[in-house]
Parts: structure tokens; C-alpha cells; sequence
């Protein structure tokens, strides 16, 4: 892996010569992991082209010398960002990128008045990022594990929905159960919802108990060798009515118009066009209250964003959700997620859980 980490730091410093950069700052966790292997929880790193350099604490030394061979290790000295200026004060940097949406305020105000005007700090918004979104066949590969994890625990979960239990316990249950199986943790806080609570597209755990004739949302996702997965499925306990067997077979067809609108070269808006259109058709369009899915990676979300309008358009390597809804405040909800990897012809679907509406 360390070359590939070389490999990712290369491409970053010719984008910086491209741009008259002498360095770039990275401060988000995921991206000096995805730049260096490094796991660690607080530090900076600043990639140059002499050499890459990591300010950090007593606390990550350790780690980072065995995680991050290569790279130059700064111990950190005081506060974070004021050791951090003091170093590119030391280092003669003058054009230093930063990324201003991976910043406080007062983080950069911190930098800036510790540096004594000595470099001048220039907006650099989404350099790793442009590469993160592009995975390779070993990221593809854990990720495909990953979407594989969290769809075995889910139809474990379905096994335990009985009338009675309540949404907190089940969530329990399918943390437990990521851990148990090998992930290092949930990729977000799972989702579980009952009843009328499941036309929340975000409802958090709650005390409510299970009944009969009710709706049941399952969301959750795995973290697997630091690669996330994403996962919807949403089931019935008992024999559906009408009015929820036809949402249901809408947002399906939508997921399925979805997911076959997905190659390399369509935009984003187009696919989630593609979800809207089913949804429209079937008179439910309104009750679809968000976007058709998200990139997914080292973060749960990151680019790109699969919503009405986007003109990015997908390459060979992006990784997606399609998850299309229908929430109906009073009644219920239904989302049907999957994790979609785009291919140079059409795409790969990483999970593998039946879509077909289940009455428990």
C-alpha cells in the first residue's frame, strides 16, 4: 500500500505545480489516511514537494511512525494550528493551499496570526477529494466486501422484528452484530423505525415497540478496512395493504430505473431524473423528499451528489447510492438502498439483499 499512498501524493502535488502552490494543508482525517495510511485522530498534514510532512501529537507518534513510513514526522508543539504556522514559517512556504470548507473560523484565525503575514494562504477547495472519488480495484474490492457485511446483517435483523420489541434493541442487535462479523464499526448511526416513524428519512432509535400491520425501515452501513457501506430495506409485518403494495412496487421500479440509468458518462441529475420519472408516473413524486443517493468511500457521504440538476457527469470507478423514497407524514415510508459501483459499461450493484416487498 505505501506506493499506492505515493502514488495518491504524486498526483496531489502535480495539481499544486498546475496551480503555483508550494504546499497544500490537509485537516480532515480521511483525507491524509487516503494520502498516507496514517489513522490517527488530530494532526496536520502538508504535502510539498521535497517531502511530506505530519504535525501531531505525543498520543499518535507511535502510530503514525508505523502506519506513515516515509513521511516526516513534526512533533507537535502547543496547539495544533499555531505549531502548524510555526512550522511553514520555518519552512519558507509562501503559497500555501488550504481547503476553507475543512476549516473553522477560528482555526484559520489562529494560523493567520501566528504567521506573522510571511505566507499567503489561498483557497483550494477539493484536491484529494477529486482523487478520493475515483476508486481503485483494491478500494472497490473492500468496499464490495463492505456492502456484502451489511447486507447479511440486515436480513439477520429481519429475522428478530417480532411485535413487541422495540426500535433501540434492533439497532443494538445490528451494531453488534457489524463488530462481531469483522467491521471495525456502523459507517453512520443505524436507522431503525416502526410504524408511522418510518416517514422520517433520518429517525434515530427510539423506545417505540413493534406492532402488527406496520412498516419497518432498516438503514445501516459497515466500516471495513476504513471503506463504507450503505444499505436501505424496508418490510412489512403482516399482510400489506393496497395503497402500501403500490408505493412500494413505485419506489422498486424507481430503484430499478435508478440503478440501470448508471454508466460512465451520464450526469448525476440524469440518474436521479430517472428515479423522479417512476415516482412522478405513480403520483408520489411529492413525497420524495430527498436526493436520489451520494458517493460513498472513506465517508458515508462525500462526492458526488446524485440530486435533480447535477452536471457531473459519473466515471468508471465512482462508487453511489440509489435509495429513492416515498414518506407519507401520518402513514409511513419506504426507501429501497443500494451501494452502485460504475463501470466503463453500465455498473456493478454491491449489495445483494432482494428488493421484493417482505411481510414478515
Amino acid at each position: 500500500m505505501s506506493e499506492a499512498y505515493a502514488k495518491r501524493r504524486r498526483e496531489v502535488l502535480r495539481e499544486l505545480k498546475r496551480r503555483g502552490l508550494d504546499c497544500l494543508l490537509v485537516t480532515h482525517p480521511a483525507n491524509w489516511y487516503y494520502l498516507t495510511g496514517f489513522t490517527g485522530e488530530s494532526g496536520a498534514l502538508v504535502v510539498a514537494g521535497g517531502r511530506t510532512t505530519l504535525i501531531t501529537d505525543g498520543r499518535f507518534t507511535t502510530q503514525a511512525k508505523e502506519e506513515a513510513p516515509g513521511i516526516r514526522l513534526e512533533p507537535q508543539k502547543g496547539a495544533l494550528f499555531a505549531s502548524l504556522s510555526d512550522w511553514l514559517k520555518q519552512s519558507g512556504m509562501r503559497q500555501v493551499g488550504y481547503d476553507p470548507e475543512q476549516w473553522t473560523v477560528a482555526q484559520f484565525k489562529a494560523v493567520r496570526k501566528a504567521s506573522s503575514a510571511t505566507w499567503q494562504a489561498i483557497e483550494t477547495r477539493g484536491v484529494v477529494e477529486c482523487l478520493r472519488i475515483k476508486k481503485d480495484a483494491r478500494e472497490l474490492a473492500l468496499m464490495r466486501r463492505a456492502a456484502i457485511l451489511a447486507g447479511e446483517v440486515l436480513e439477520g435483523a429481519l429475522e428478530l422484528l417480532k411485535p413487541g420489541v422495540r426500535e433501540v434493541e434492533i439497532a443494538a442487535e445490528i451494531e453488534h452484530q457489524m463488530k462481531r462479523r469483522g467491521a471495525s464499526g456502523p459507517s453512520f448511526e443505524t436507522i431503525v423505525a416502526f410504524g408511522e416513524r418510518t416517514a422520517l428519512p433520518h429517525a434515530r432509535p427510539t423506545a417505540k415497540r413493534l406492532k402488527k400491520k406496520e412498516l419497518v425501515v432498516l438503514d445501516l452501513g459497515v466500516i471495513l478496512g476504513h471503506y463504507c457501506s450503505d444499505i436501505t430495506r424496508t418490510v412489512h409485518v403482516g399482510r400489506a395493504s393496497q395503497r402500501i403494495r403500490n408505493w412500494y412496487r413505485a419506489v422498486q421500479e424507481a430503484n430499478h430505473a435508478a440503478t440501470a440509468a448508471v454508466h460512465a458518462g451520464v450526469t448525476c441529475g440524469e440518474v436521479d431524473a430517472a428515479a423522479r420519472e417512476v415516482l412522478q408516473k405513480n403520483g408520489l413524486e411529492s413525497y420524495f423528499v430527498h436526493s436520489t443517493g451520494h458517493g460513498l468511500g472513506l465517508e458515508v457521504h462525500e462526492a458526488p451528489r446524485v440530486a435533480r440538476g447535477q452536471s457531473i457527469r459519473l466515471e468508471a470507478g465512482n462508487v453511489i447510492t440509489i435509495e429513492p423514497g416515498v414518506y407519507v407524514e401520518g402513514v409511513g415510508g419506504i426507501r429501497i438502498e443500494d451501494d452502485v459501483a460504475v463501470r466503463d459499461q453500465g455498473s456493478e450493484v454491491l449489495t445483494r439483499v432482494a428488493r421484493d416487498l417482505i411481510e414478515l
